[in-house]
C-alpha cells in the first residue's frame, strides 16, 4: 500500500472526492481527512492521531536503535572477563532493547508532528483540505486518474513509499 497526499480547495469538493473514492471501492478506513480547526469535517473520515503524529516512524527508528543497542550491550558483556553469555541471552538483550526502543520512540513520536503534514500547514490555514489516501500499489495510477478526471483542480503532493506498519 502507498499513501497518497493531495490538497483539495474546499470542503464541498472534498465530500465529492471522498464519495467517488468510496464508489471506487476504497474503504473508508483508508481515507484520512485533515483540515484546520475552523473547518467542521462533518461526516468525513478524520485523520487520527496516528496519521497526524510522527508515531510510526519514531517506533520504527526506536526498534532499530534499541535492538542495535541491546545486541551491542550483549557483545560488550561477552567481552568482559568472567561474564558468560550464550547466544540466547544475546538475542534476548537485542529483543528487550528493540522493545524498549519501540516504546520510547512511540512516546516521543506521539508528541511530534508528522513531517509530511507539516509541509501543508499554510494551505490548511488558508482553508484547503488535505486528504491522505492509502491505496494498493497497483491502484495508485487508477485512483489518481479517477480523481483528476472529475476534479482537475486537485493538487497531488506525492506519495509515501509505504503506509505505516501499524494502521
Amino acid at each position: 500500500m502507498k499513501r497518497l497526499y493531495f490538497l483539495l480547495p474546499d470542503l464541498e469538493i472534498t465530500k465529492k472526492v471522498v464519495d467517488e473514492l468510496l464508489l471506487a471501492h476504497i474503504e473508508e478506513r483508508h481515507i484520512h481527512v485533515i483540515a484546520n480547526e475552523k473547518t467542521p469535517l462533518e461526516n468525513l473520515p478524520e485523520a487520527s492521531l496516528l496519521q497526524k503524529s510522527d508515531f510510526v516512524p519514531a517506533v520504527e527508528r526506536g526498534i532499530a536503535m534499541g535492538g542495535a543497542t541491546g545486541v551491542l550491550t550483549g557483545l560488550v558483556a561477552m567481552a568482559l572477563p568472567g561474564v558468560v553469555i550464550a547466544g540466547g541471552a544475546l538475542l534476548a538483550m537485542g529483543l528487550v532493547g528493540a522493545g524498549m526502543g519501540a516504546w520510547l520512540g512511540g512516546m516521543i513520536g506521539m508528541d511530534a508532528e508528522n513531517v509530511h503534514i507539516k509541509k501543508f500547514e499554510d494551505a490548511l490555514e488558508a482553508g484547503q483540505v488535505l486528504v491522505l489516501l492509502d491505496v494498493p500499489k497497483e491502484r495508485v495510477d487508477e485512483v489518481l486518474a479517477l480523481i483528476k478526471k472529475h476534479h482537475p483542480e486537485v493538487e497531488f503532493e506525492g506519495t509515501e513509499p509505504t503506509i505505516p506498519a501499524f494502521p
